[in-house]
């Protein structure tokens, strides 16, 4: 492939900057001398990456309506995503912020990993190599699926992503644009050398904001089901549901019961005490405001409509998520919205603020994203099932999630079948919980396969809402989308077909401009 050069934007600050007042006196690799296990894991911090992907994805995918009137605004980076358009905003939320800071997490990673091998390997870093290890994983594995096509057929000729695997020593180093598969085959080799070394004896302190054991296994599982090695989805799963997924499950019963205002249900979600919270992150980002309780970004948003009719309020085969059975909402944990606002909001993400200046009251917004729980591993592993064949396995995994999750009586296979074979197709004016599905692949098991999956797709997008995984399925299974404006009537202004390319996020303009080969784009 054609070399090129990048700026990836991986500098670190502190690690590589020279003094002005001493420049002539240094060595040219002026970094940070990182000697010891206690600077390896202070580095570490900076593997995660401090930048959501949640505005892009959330707004590309279906979760989001145009609702028409003037009273309701947005802001640049939503719209621009929310039309599939160019995106010229370099915001907190933009993919140029996103790409920015992720490879930032590689780096660091790469920093660590150079480190112990100068040390040579000490068995005593294992569990620090684990987890540079796995944050290289992660960073990549997310920015493949953003910034290029889904893992598939043609993964062995689609672009992909560049995958540095050792720290920069020089201002404009050259990266190529690996294939998909190649770059998905360095994940899964990242992640598989990882495994065994991780140990949840390092973390004697906030163990849920790091790679543990539990997070590992989670995102292997989730990992492997894009990768469609789906034995692997399976057994990785099993090692975080154990032989009682049940009570491993989020208690939604229980945050149902506290009152959706301020921070007190997103403050519980996160929590480390939360046994379905297995790994969160912190991020600077404006989603807290544009997707919660208040008058930002209102103009593109998770609506009434496609509440009722296909996530939050919909009907399921359990019984209609809207519903009441006696004083007691259906769905356990209920939904937030306001008569001033039109979103209907889960309240799962809160907002908080880190000042850079308490006097004046500057700072900026974050978010504590929980980003591996045990409820949508165990989606994982029932959607894994499905493609295998093993139908009432997975059918079991999602009574076991409908019963954590909702009010619902278990339901059998031929129900779940028969509900969604007998829902219509959706049309944007007559929307349904069932969109046509254009997997490259042919569903072995037929109708009984593909209805189960529109259900599995169905209960992914209600327990992931607001937390950009939706868009991710769309583009496993060619799900077409569609745009509309939402008011006294509705009015289709564009669709998404399968192929079209406009499915993969575009480069940042920097990126692009430095010689990274830009994704292709439709000619008309």
């Amino acid at each position: 492939m054609k070399k090129v050069k990048i700026f990836l934007f991986i500098v670190l600050a502190g690690l590589f900057a020279v003094s002005c007042n001493s420049f002539l006196d240094e060595s040219p690799d002026n970094r940070a001398e990182i000697d010891s296990k206690e600077k390896i894991r202070q580095l570490l911090v900076s593997a995660y990456p401090e930048a959501s992907y949640f505005v892009m994805t959330e707004m590309a995918s279906d979760n989001a309506d145009e609702i028409s009137g003037t009273a309701w605004s947005a802001e640049q980076v939503q719209e621009q995503i929310y039309k599939w358009g160019e995106i010229t905003s370099i915001d907190e939320d933009s993919p140029h912020l996103v790409w920015q800071s992720f490879y930032s997490g590689v780096a660091a990673a790469n920093a660590v990993l150079e480190t112990i091998r100068r040390l040579e390997n000490p068995e005593s870093a294992n569990a620090q190599r684990a987890e540079a290890l796995l944050c290289r994983a992660y960073c990549e594995f997310v920015l493949v699926n953003l910034f290029a096509k889904p893992y598939g057929a043609t993964s062995d000729q689609d672009m992909g992503v560049p995958y540095p695997l050792v720290p920069e020593t020089s201002v404009n180093p050259q990266y190529d644009r690996l294939t998909v598969a190649l770059v998905y085959d360095m994940i899964n080799a990242d992640i598989e050398e990882a495994l065994p070394l991780v140990d949840n004896s390092a973390y004697p302190y906030a163990p849920k904001y790091h790679f543990n054991r539990e997070a590992a296994y989670a995102f292997a599982a989730r990992f492997n089901l894009y990768y469609r090695q789906y034995d692997k989805v399976i057994a990785y799963s099993n090692e975080v549901l154990g032989s009682n997924p049940a009570s491993k499950l989020r208690d939604w019963a229980r945050g149902g019961t506290l009152t959706p205002n301020n921070n007190v249900q997103p403050d519980w979600f996160i929590s480390p005490e939360n046994q379905a919270t297995l790994m969160v992150i912190s991020a600077e980002t404006l989603w807290p405001w544009l997707h919660g309780p208040r008058g930002d970004g209102t103009k593109y948003g998770h609506g009434r409509l496609i509440s009722t009719t296909e996530t939050m309020e919909s009907p399921t085969p359990w019984g209609s998520m809207g519903s009441y059975v006696g004083d007691e909402p259906f769905f356990r944990y209920g939904v937030f919205w306001s008569s001033q606002i039109p979103k209907i909001i889960v309240r799962k993400l809160g907002e908080y603020f880190k000042y850079t200046d308490p006097v004046a009251g500057i700072g900026y917004v974050y978010t504590m994203q929980p980003v591996f729980t045990t409820d949508e591993t165990l989606l994982c592993r029932a959607e894994a099932y499905i493609l295998t064949g093993e139908y009432d396995k997975a059918v079991d995994d999602m009574n076991i999630f409908m019963q954590a999750f909702t009010l619902g009586s278990p339901v059998s296979r031929q129900d779940i079948v028969a509900f969604y074979a007998s829902t219509a197709y959706y049309t944007s004016t007559a929307p349904t919980v069932k969109k046509k599905l254009n997997p490259d692949f042919v569903f072995a098991g037929g109708v009984v396969q593909e209805n189960l999956i529109h259900c599995i797709l169905h209960l992914r997008r209600m327990l992931t809402i607001h937390e950009g995984l939706r868009w991710f399925d769309i583009r496993r299974y060619g799900v077409e989308i569609s745009r509309r404006t939402v008011g006294n009537r509705i009015t289709e202004t564009d669709v998404l077909p399968k192929d079209d390319l406009r499915r993969t996020f575009q480069l940042p303009a920097a990126v692009i401009a430095a010689g990274l080969p830009a994704n292709p784009r439709n000619t008309n």
